[in-house]
């Protein structure tokens, strides 16, 4: 791997867990933990999915991931149904409660994200947007692609 990328990378990596700690520090006004948020989260922006899918999706194993469906059913955010296509299929979909809920929850992150942003000027704004389109679009088109071996050009001593 080239070192400037690297090097980019490996603080891309740091500022990304740095926000995701902040962000998750609004999870709590949610009432929600944060394996129920993160499946909703998959439910609502993903789709209905199977079961096994969604935990595929949240790398849990499968009875974990009835464990945190069977809980969003019960708060009401979440909900079982048959396949259109093949009855002998169950996908699990977020209720209108359930999207509202993770809506509420994402407003949370972002508005705490962005206040600690907020001394930023315009020019660095547009540098973050350009900076997490990049990454973003970089991201989908390598998904088709298999990830690379573990050990392969990892740098050591991350600022996570």
């Amino acid at each position: 791997m080239n070192e400037d990328l690297s090097n980019a990378v490996d603080r891309f990596h740091s500022a990304a867990i740095h926000a995701l700690r902040h962000a998750r520090r609004e999870d709590a006004a949610s009432g929600l933990t944060a394996a129920r948020l993160s499946a909703l989260s998959v439910l609502v922006f993903g789709g209905p999915t199977t079961l096994g899918e969604l935990a595929t999706a949240e790398q849990v194993r499968p009875p974990t991931m009835t464990g945190i469906v069977r809980g969003l059913e019960q708060e009401g955010l979440a909900r079982r149904a048959p396949d259109r296509r093949d009855a002998r299929v169950v996908r699990v979909h977020a209720t209108a409660k359930g999207k509202r809920a993770l809506q509420q929850a994402r407003r949370r992150r972002i508005d705490a994200l962005a206040a600690r942003l907020s001394g930023l000027g315009e020019e660095e704004i547009a540098i973050v947007r350009e900076a997490a389109e990049l990454v973003d679009d970089a991201l989908r088109r390598s998904s088709a692609r298999p990830a690379p071996a573990a050990g392969d050009g990892e740098s050591a001593g991350s600022r996570a």
